[in-house]
């Protein structure tokens, strides 16, 4: 990893960290330092804003983010424990690079638990509920031609999180948080590519349709088929990026 791409992650977690400190982004009860520091380091690795092979040291991060060395090694071993750092004693700490073999059985635990939130929410799903699926789907579309590629990503998310949510599943995108860590990973890179975004506007909307219309064996179809569009791309995300995969 080349040091001035280093510098660059951690300048970005740098103004996290000062934002953190001065009150800026607002603190929940209780949330302790380590926490925080997690969270901001989680989201930067699964933003692939620090790729894998990042090297994380200890000193940098205690310096950036104006603590001492405790609260960093707590994070650190917490996205060990996830799966996001790898912690070598006598090497020192690195973001983790992407197994590939974890990423088919994440798309077929997120397919099982999401047709079975699509399948419900057939069943119940009201014309405000249908709206609020608009109102996300008119936000990428905003988003994707804005080319803003991280709050795509959290709109893409929204997308999957309020059908939960309306099913009556809220626990579903909870459950899911970790078992598709690679797997979001993975899908960050295929992002920037050209058309991508609005690929996956097609697909969201092509299941909205389906809800719409109470037609369960599309829907299910659909959903299934949309995320598992992630699968075939591995291999090309490989070849392209050699050092971010195991």
């Amino acid at each position: 990893m080349e040091s001035q791409d280093t510098s660059h992650s951690l300048e970005i977690l740098t103004a996290r960290g000062k934002a953190a400190q001065s009150g800026v982004r607002p603190r929940r009860p209780r949330v302790t330092t380590a926490t925080l520091i997690y969270d901001d380091l989680r989201e930067a690795i699964l933003g692939m804003r620090l790729v894998p092979g990042t090297p994380l040291q200890e000193k940098a991060l205690t310096q950036r983010f104006g603590v001492s060395k405790t609260p960093v090694r707590e994070a650190l071993i917490r996205l060990a424990e996830d799966g996001l750092v790898d912690i070598f004693p006598q090497s020192g700490t690195f973001v983790s690079r992407v197994p590939v073999a974890a990423i088919p059985e994440a798309v077929v635990i997120r397919q099982s638990l999401e047709d079975t939130a699509v399948r419900r929410l057939i069943e119940i799903a009201t014309e405000a509920d249908i709206a609020t699926i608009d109102a996300i789907l008119a936000r990428q579309r905003l988003l994707a031609d804005l080319g803003d590629k991280d709050a795509f990503h959290e709109a893409d998310e929204g997308f999957h999180q309020a059908i939960a949510q309306i099913a009556g599943y809220p626990s579903i995108p909870r459950l899911l948080r970790q078992i598709k860590v690679q797997m979001d990973r993975a899908r960050r890179l295929t992002l920037p590519v050209a058309g991508r975004m609005h690929q996956v506007i097609a697909e969201h909307s092509f299941i909205r349709d389906a809800i719409a219309r109470r037609d369960v064996a599309v829907a299910s179809k659909a959903m299934k088929a949309h995320l598992s569009a992630v699968v075939p791309d591995i291999d090309r995300l490989r070849v392209q990026y050699p050092d971010y995969f195991v």
